[in-house]
């Protein structure tokens, strides 16, 4: 089903429309309605970006067009057509019933110029046309979310012009080379499509204007880009093959706060110029191959949030500038190789979201702080700082009459107590046996007794 959806949006004498249609297949058509928002309404923003690159630009001293004398350009409403879009009505002016694929458009006249145009649950008959893009060079935004259709070399017009661009589950397969042709986008997202190239560097090098970049789970190979916009705020590259070391000059992406790059193949340490990224809030490593030790200058990240490490071969001991993190909500540790003393209290973890520290072997919790109740994944430390073997199943209460986990006394108070109750076994056993070697010589002296 596809659909073109209309928002309006009144603000003194001025009016900007956002049209919105949808298509019923059986038959298919456009239905189409106006509806006329409050004028505090206002359009949501997009997904990634900070500002929206869709909001249509009026002149000041232009009065506000009105539906009868200002429709969509006839080439574009053509070109609407060939991509299997049936408009028997003006999008620009009748927006849809169902919001699901949406185009939005100018004021400017006499016709008015599509800026967004969304195709969504694309059918199997939609395809697309170079002549019917080249008539859409006006686009700034073009979605595509599960349309798995073949696609297209984008005229240069339309290249340039986007500045949003989304596959979300559709183009079947992208290219490095395609993707770099839409240089003045700022906001790139795509997701669940296969994308053959040498690295994200093919794709991005020449992304001037670039703030969001999210190309995940496309089977991408190559290495982290050592040179990126500086400009960019969200940075996504999780679930795909990317591999080396995350670079020193990583520092240089000063303004990014998401780092997601889980699901990778990334090696060796963690750049220690990690901790340069101040605007930094959410950052995920987690699912590669990183060793050695987590930076320090971590530390020196005033403001993050989400802090996800696991599954790598990080060593070391676990920073204790962790507890100091005031905004810190996630920290996930796990399966990795740290070892020693964890230095967390109960305090810390328990204003956390999400903690996770199982699967590092080497790690232990002192039980002087922290109750064996809190089911931490890791076992308690002995009094050296090593972790102790896992006790047999008793009474969790035991653990929390502890008053140390640097002594040893109820290990040794333990093995004192069965070493003392093991002899009255033996006895035991020794006297019930004997008991009943006494009983059988009397049963058989008694039995031969009575058969004389």
């Amino acid at each position: 089903m596809l659909t073109t959806v209309i928002n309006r949006k009144i603000e003194g004498q001025k009016s900007n429309l956002t049209a919105y249609a949808f298509l019923n297949p059986n038959p298919p058509h456009f239905q189409l309605t106006l509806t006329s928002p409050s004028p505090t309404s206002s359009p949501s923003p997009p997904k990634h970006s900070s500002t929206s690159p869709l909001a249509p630009s009026a002149s000041p001293s232009s009065p506000s067009p009105t539906p009868a004398s200002s429709t969509l350009d006839p080439k574009q409403l053509t070109a609407l057509q060939s991509l299997n879009v049936p408009t028997t009505r003006d999008p620009c002016t009748q927006p849809a019933l169902v919001r699901n694929n949406i185009t939005l458009c100018d004021n400017s006249k006499p016709f008015r110029h599509l800026l967004a145009l969304k195709l969504a649950n694309c059918s199997d008959d939609v395809a697309l046309s170079f002549t019917a893009l080249k008539s859409l060079a006006t686009l700034q935004s073009l979605q595509f979310l599960n349309c798995p259709i073949a696609p297209i070399r984008f005229p240069a017009d339309l290249a340039l012009s986007l500045r949003s661009f989304s596959a979300v589950s559709s183009l079947r397969h992208l290219t490095g080379v395609w993707l770099a042709r839409l240089e003045n986008l700022t906001d790139l997202t795509v997701t669940n499509v296969q994308v053959n190239s040498s690295g994200p560097f093919v794709i991005l090098g020449n992304m001037k204007k670039l703030r969001s970049v999210t190309i995940s789970h496309a089977n991408l190979t190559g290495n982290f880009p050592r040179h990126m916009n500086p400009n960019l705020t969200h940075i996504d590259f999780s679930g795909n093959r990317l591999r080396g070391r995350i670079p020193s000059s990583i520092n240089r992406l000063e303004n990014v706060q998401t780092l997601n790059l889980s699901n990778n193949a990334f090696t060796d340490d963690i750049p220690s110029t990690i901790g340069d990224l101040i605007a930094l809030r959410n950052v995920s490593l987690a699912s590669n191959s990183l060793s050695g030790a987590v930076p320090e200058s971590l530390s020196a990240i005033p403001n993050l949030v989400h802090v996800d490490l696991s599954s790598n071969q990080l060593n070391g001991t676990i920073p204790r500038y962790f507890t100091g993190m005031k905004t810190l909500k996630y920290l996930n540790l796990a399966n990795n190789n740290f070892r020693g003393v964890m230095p967390f209290n109960a305090t810390f973890i328990s204003r956390l979201a999400v903690f996770k520290v199982a699967g590092n072997d080497f790690l232990c919790y002192n039980r002087s702080i922290l109750s064996s109740k809190m089911k931490l994944g890791i076992a308690p430390c002995d009094r050296h700082g090593y972790p102790m073997s896992p006790p047999p199943a008793k009474d969790s209460s035991d653990d929390d009459t502890s008053n140390s986990d640097y002594d040893d006394t109820d290990t040794e108070e333990s093995n004192h107590k069965d070493r003392h109750h093991g002899p009255n076994k033996v006895v035991l056993g020794v006297a019930i046996g004997l008991s009943s070697i006494v009983f059988l010589i009397i049963f058989l002296v008694l039995l031969s007794k009575c058969c004389r």
